[in-house]
């Protein structure tokens, strides 16, 4: 009987530095080594998503999120099938979402900050990641980082971090924590995490057959 996939489940803060590390875990991989499916990629339509007590959108709920659309993917590549889903534009009117086709590699990476939370994705998870840092250097990263690429106002940003990403913090991601079967602290560099995931996800690899 063939071996189904070895599925890595990675979550964090925001800001965490969830993307870089699994910019760095997927490079050192080929494409019929690994493949990832992102939880942004499910995120539902804008009319869905709650608003705060300023009519801001708040992203950072789980209900914003079809997580039964997620699961069922995740147990399609499971079960050795391809998945056809769309890249999640964050309702931006000018991008046309490109069609994602995930394939069924030995590795399935399922990245997120609600996929400990919930419980179709987590059940699903051989290995749980928890990429660590200290609210201060999420909050100074978030700010860096949404200024440029989102071109959001500091002010806007501190209302976002105060009212909507540290109470999801607190209530949904880091009672998580303590479930990972690895904590990798990134409050300067998470290269020796790295390092450690790569080599293990590499003996996985070598024995389970690719499709």
């Amino acid at each position: 009987m063939t071996q189904k996939p070895f599925i890595v489940g990675i979550t964090g803060g925001s800001a965490s530095g969830k993307t870089s590390f699994l910019k760095g875990l997927i490079d050192a991989f080929t494409e019929d080594e690994i493949c990832l499916i992102s939880q942004d990629n499910y995120y539902k339509t804008l009319d869905q998503i709650p608003r705060d007590e300023i009519g801001v959108p708040n992203f950072d709920l789980p209900e914003t999120i079809d997580h039964v659309q997620f699961a069922d993917h995740i147990r399609r590549l499971h079960e050795g099938k391809t998945v056809e889903t769309q890249e999640y534009t964050f309702n931006n009117p000018n991008a046309v979402p490109k069609k994602l086709l995930l394939r069924p590699t030995p590795i399935i990476v399922v990245e997120g900050i609600f996929v400990f939370h919930f419980e179709d994705v987590s059940e699903q998870l051989d290995l749980k990641i928890f990429i660590n840092a200290t609210n201060k250097i999420k909050f100074e990263r978030r700010m860096v980082r949404d200024q440029a690429e989102r071109a959001l106002s500091p002010e806007m940003i501190k209302h976002q971090w105060e009212y909507h990403v540290r109470p999801t913090y607190r209530e949904y991601i880091k009672p998580h924590k303590a479930k990972a079967d690895l904590v990798i602290p990134n409050n300067h560099h998470y290269q020796r995490g790295l390092e450690v995931v790569i080599g293990y996800l590499k003996g996985k690899v070598a024995t389970l057959p690719s499709r």
